[in-house]
C-alpha cells in the first residue's frame, strides 16, 4: 500500500483534540450536471444499496443516472438558497457554534470541522487537514442520533478508509448514536413547543423519520427500533397521548418493502378521516434538506391537503436551536472524556513542550 504523505513534524509542537460533525451531503448546485456526480457516488455506496453490484452497475449508469438527475435538481432548486444548499449551511453554523459552545466549557486546544459523506467538504480531506492542523485525536460526531449501516456507518467506513491510508494516525472516536440522549430529547421537545407556543398545537403530530428497506430490519439493523424509542420519548416529553400522534418512515425508493406506516399514505389516510391539523417533524434531521423542505413542507402539505385535510404545518429541523447547540455540547463531551480539560494551562503546556523539544534535539533530533 502507498500510504498517504505526512505533513511536517516539530518535536514539542502543540496537539488538538479534534470534533469532526458529519453529515450526508449535498450537489455543489440545484442542476443535472452537479447532481449526476452527487447521485453516482451516493447510490454506488454498498452499504446504501445492497443489490448485487453487477445487476445495480447496470440499473444504475443504464437508467437512474440518465433520468433522476433532472428530476432531482428540479426538487433541489425548490429549495435552494442565496448561502446555496440548506443542509450544508445548516451543519456549518451549527460546527461554529458547537466551537463557540465548546469554547466555553473547555480549556486544552480543540478544532470543530465538519465534512460531508458524499460530495465536499470530505471526509478524508477534512481528517488530513485536521491531522496537518495538529489534532492527534479526532472525536467523529455523525449528524444521525438513529444509528444505521446506510448511513452513521458508511460515515464510518470512509473515516476507517483514511485511517488506513495514513501512516501516523490519529486516535479516532465515534458517537454511534444519541438517539435517547437526554438533552438531544429535550432538544426536540423545546423545538416543537417554540411553534406550539405562536400556533397551538395540532390534532395529530406526526414524526417522519426517513425510511430503510424492511430487509435492513430483518438482517440486524437498529435503526427502526432506536426512531421508536426517539418517538416514544419525545410524545413523553411533549405529554401527548398515544392517538395524538403517529411515527412514520418516508423517502422511500424502488420496489421493495421500506419500513411502514409511509408518511405519504398516513398524511392521505389523515386528510380522509377529517383530522383537522397536521404537524410534521422530522426527528432524524438535524438540519433541513431536501428530504424536509420539499419532500415534507411541500409534497406532505400537499398529500394531506388534497386528501380532505384543512391545516398542515411543518415544524422545521433542529438546525441552530440552542438547546440543539446545547445537546451536540453534551453529547460531544460525554464522548470526549480524558481528551479535552477544563483547567489546562497554557503556559505549563508550553514549558512541557519546549522541555520535550529540547529533549529531543538533544537526543539527535533535527527538528
Amino acid at each position: 500500500m502507498t500510504y498517504l504523505t505526512e505533513p511536517g513534524y516539530t518535536h514539542g509542537q502543540a496537539s488538538k483534540t479534534g470534533i469532526l460533525l458529519i453529515n450526508l451531503g449535498t450537489p455543489e448546485a440545484p442542476t443535472a450536471q452537479a447532481l449526476r456526480p452527487y447521485l453516482k457516488q451516493f447510490l454506488s455506496d454498498p452499504r446504501v444499496v445492497e443489490i448485487p453490484r453487477a445487476v445495480w452497475w447496470l440499473i444504475l449508469n443504464g437508467i437512474i443516472l440518465n433520468t433522476r438527475p433532472r428530476k432531482s435538481a428540479e426538487k433541489y432548486a425548490a429549495i435552494w438558497t442565496a448561502d446555496g444548499s440548506p443542509l450544508k449551511v445548516h451543519t456549518e453554523k451549527q460546527a461554529k457554534l458547537l466551537k463557540g459552545w465548546l469554547g466555553e466549557k473547555v480549556a486544552s486546544p480543540f478544532q470543530v470541522e465538519y465534512a460531508m459523506r458524499y460530495g465536499a467538504p470530505s471526509i478524508p480531506d477534512t481528517l488530513a487537514r485536521m491531522k496537518a492542523d495538529g489534532c492527534d485525536r479526532i472525536l467523529l460526531l455523525p449528524a444521525y442520533p438513529q444509528y444505521a449501516a446506510s448511513s452513521t456507518a458508511t460515515a464510518f467506513d470512509m473515516a476507517f478508509g483514511w485511517l488506513q491510508q495514513t501512516r501516523n494516525q490519529p486516535a479516532l472516536r465515534t458517537v454511534k448514536h444519541y438517539h435517547d440522549h437526554p438533552a438531544y430529547i429535550q432538544a426536540l421537545a423545546a423545538n416543537i413547543r417554540d411553534t406550539w407556543q405562536m400556533h397551538g398545537r395540532p390534532d395529530v403530530l406526526l414524526m417522519s423519520f426517513h425510511g430503510v428497506p424492511k430487509y435492513t430490519l430483518d438482517k440486524g439493523d437498529p435503526y427502526h427500533c432506536e426512531c421508536q424509542k426517539t418517538g416514544r420519548l419525545l410524545a413523553e416529553a411533549l405529554g401527548l397521548e398515544a392517538k395524538q400522534f403517529r411515527i412514520t418512515f418516508q423517502s422511500r425508493f424502488g420496489k421493495a418493502e421500506w419500513l411502514q406506516p409511509y408518511t405519504d399514505r398516513t398524511l392521505a389516510a389523515l386528510g380522509r378521516e377529517g383530522v383537522g391539523r397536521v404537524d410534521v417533524v422530522a426527528p432524524g434531521f438535524t438540519a433541513d434538506c431536501l428530504e424536509t423542505l420539499e419532500e415534507l413542507a411541500m409534497e406532505g402539505r400537499e398529500t394531506f391537503l388534497t386528501a380532505g385535510g384543512r391545516e398542515f404545518r411543518y415544524i422545521p429541523a433542529l438546525n441552530e436551536h440552542p438547546q440543539w447547540i446545547d445537546a451536540l455540547g453534551r453529547i460531544a463531551l460525554d464522548n470526549l472524556g480524558g481528551w479535552v480539560s477544563e483547567t489546562w494551562d497554557r503556559e505549563a503546556e508550553a514549558h512541557a513542550r519546549e522541555a520535550t523539544r529540547t529533549r529531543a534535539l538533544q537526543a539527535g533530533a533535527n527538528r
